[in-house]
């Protein structure tokens, strides 16, 4: 995970005290990540990092985990050659 995606994260996890690290395998619903807070996330991981991530990776699972939410960045972003 790069400070980028991290700080855009955590702009969007209302539980995570700031200055608290995050957990990569914390569940982000227990952080305060809703799903009106998931829409607003991915538009911002969009324009912060120029990748656009695909409808199948709208789900549930994508965003359980920091770490499953930078994997399908990490994902989008080799479909189209950027290096994260």
């Amino acid at each position: 995970m790069n400070d980028t995606f991290i700080a855009v994260l955590r702009r969007h996890l209302t539980y995570l005290a700031v200055g608290t690290p995050l957990d990569p395998d914390a569940a982000l619903k227990s952080l305060g990540l809703d799903s009106m807070r998931a829409v607003d996330l991915v538009f911002d991981l969009e324009d912060e990092l120029g990748v656009v991530l695909p409808d199948e990776a709208m789900n549930a699972a994508t965003f359980a985990t920091a770490r499953d939410l930078w994997g399908a960045v990490s994902a989008a972003g080799a479909s189209v050659g950027m290096r994260l």
